[in-house]
């Protein structure tokens, strides 16, 4: 039931899920889904926590920052492969309780903090720059794709470009012109390679912070 639901999803939208097009999809009656989940919100928070779920615990690191590296980059590969389900990871669960692999995911993260020497207050603040860099970054990157997609095909976005490049020039705006050009030249992968350059420096500073440096 939960895989059909985020293929619905993955094809139409999180806005256009319902239970009765679930059970359309699943070949049953819309009530027969009631005996699984009492509501949608259940549902979604059902298929969110699946997508978490996939999300790479890794085992057998000896090292803090290694075991988080991996940790940090599966999730946002996770979630930028199910780019529906990311700011619903952040957004509030209809259930009081979240899901199964939130509370792992969770707890995992703080386990791996603490075991590495972190004390409960600096592991309480690294684990939210952690999981801010994670979603925000990815909300970020997915805003950008999709902001670029409605600008048109290439032959637009060509003429659009060129005419913001004119008018930056014009108006004494050369770094932010610069700045610009770069996004245009920029490599394939460019994404992956600047999030983990943000996630490396995040670990230094954490390092930091852990040993008194």
């Amino acid at each position: 039931m939960l895989r059909a639901a985020v293929r619905l999803v993955e094809a139409n939208g999180i806005e256009a899920l319902t239970m009765r097009k679930l059970a359309r999809a699943l070949g049953v009656e819309a009530m027969s889904l009631y005996n699984h989940v009492a509501k949608k919100g259940d549902l979604v928070d059902a298929i969110v926590d699946l997508v978490i779920g996939e999300i790479e615990l890794p085992a057998g690191a000896d090292d803090w920052r290694v075991a988080i590296r991996r940790y940090a980059i599966s999730a946002h590969r996770v979630f930028l492969q199910n780019p529906w389900a990311c700011s619903l990871a952040i957004a509030p669960t209809s259930t009081p309780a979240p899901g199964g692999a939130r509370l792992r995911n969770t707890e995992w993260l703080l386990a791996w903090l603490r075991k590495a020497g972190f004390s409960p207050k600096l592991a309480y603040r690294a684990y939210h720059v952690l999981d801010s860099h994670v979603l925000g970054f990815t909300l970020w990157q997915l805003g950008h794709a999709a902001a670029t997609k409605n600008l048109g095909d290439a032959s637009e976005r060509s003429d659009l470009v060129a005419n913001l490049l004119h008018e930056l020039h014009a108006g004494d705006y050369p770094h932010l012109a610069e700045h610009v050009e770069q996004h245009l030249n920029t490599p394939s992968g460019e994404g992956e390679r600047e999030f983990q350059f943000a996630l490396d420096l995040i670990l230094d500073g954490l390092e930091k912070a852990r040993t008194g440096a």
